[in-house]
């Protein structure tokens, strides 16, 4: 791997939704920056990493999981993924072992027969499918595409994630460092709160509550002289039986959320937190153009 110049460049991550890009990423990052949940399209907007290493930064882009499902709100993720694209020195994209070749991953690939930039392909989850099955998936790949690379791995485990990113780091342009080094993401406080305590509701009533959550931070407020921050947040959704099960029984729902994302928010801030959180009905925050800049998931 050359390291005597320095290197820099955007890595976009592509993939269906739920193979595995928000685990990759926070797994090379060494650090949670894309919140991770059992259900598909979780994540919903762009959201960047910064890998610095010596004599290398990579800036890694999670992208929402692209499909052809879905109404306005999902086309919009779409096109977020998309866009990402455009820009990006280096696509990566991300394709399951146990579900190669899916729906999802034909429309990714007529996508990526338009892009110039090199393309690294990782086969994920290969901890789940016997060794002698990868052999074939691979090559059915590398019969559509001209990778760059070709890597099977597995990000929950970590397996061949350092030589993936070796391999990256050999495909990036030459450049200088473009955040300091110990800048982990370009999100505010506020949008990660918010995705934090998104996550925790998909961990908590996921099941009962598809889609419908968003979470808006209304105040992140450092008490003066004092390590205690007040963080205050809305959670939203679209109808009033949702706002029940978030809320639980007497509150017991929404307590317990509360008490399961408070240390990652006290993680990130570095201070106490003193909590708030409402749950409040807005059946069509999904198709509103203001609602979803509010909300972080269209541009001002």
């Amino acid at each position: 791997m050359d390291m005597t110049n320095d290197k820099s460049g955007f890595v976009a991550i592509i993939g269906r939704p739920n193979v595995g890009k928000s685990t990759l990423m926070n797994r090379l990052l060494g650090q949670k920056v894309s919140i991770v949940s059992p259900r598909p399209q979780t994540t919903r907007t762009k959201i960047m990493g910064i890998r610095s290493l010596p004599g290398a930064q990579l800036i890694f882009l999670d992208t929402p999981g692209i499909d052809k499902s879905g109404g306005y709100f999902h086309r919009l993720m779409v096109k977020t993924a998309t866009n990402s694209l455009e820009g990006a020195d280096l696509i990566l994209w991300i394709v399951e072992a146990p579900d190669p070749l899916s729906q999802g991953d034909k429309l990714i690939l007529e996508i990526l027969k338009r892009v110039t930039s090199p393309i690294l392909l990782a086969v994920n989850k290969v901890d789940l499918v016997q060794k002698e099955s990868l052999l074939p998936t691979i090559d059915r790949f590398r019969s559509l595409l001209p990778f760059a690379e070709i890597v099977p791995i597995s990000a929950t485990k970590g397996d061949n994630v350092a030589l993936l990113e070796s391999l990256l780091v050999q495909y990036l342009p030459e450049g200088p460092p473009l955040y300091p080094p110990d800048q982990l993401t370009d999100q505010p406080d506020r949008f990660i709160i918010a995705e934090l305590i998104r996550e925790r509701v998909f961990r908590s009533v996921y099941q009962e509550v598809p889609y419908a959550v968003a979470v808006l931070v209304e105040k992140v407020r450092t008490r003066e002289g004092r390590a205690l921050t007040d963080v205050e947040a809305t959670i939203y959704v679209e109808k009033d039986s949702q706002k029940a099960i978030i809320i639980g029984r007497g509150g017991a729902m929404l307590k317990r959320i509360g008490e399961l994302v408070r240390p990652e928010i006290e993680r990130l801030l570095g201070t106490q937190v003193f909590l708030k959180l409402w749950v409040k009905v807005r059946s069509d925050w999904q198709k509103d153009d203001e609602a979803l800049r509010r909300l972080g998931y269209l541009q001002q």
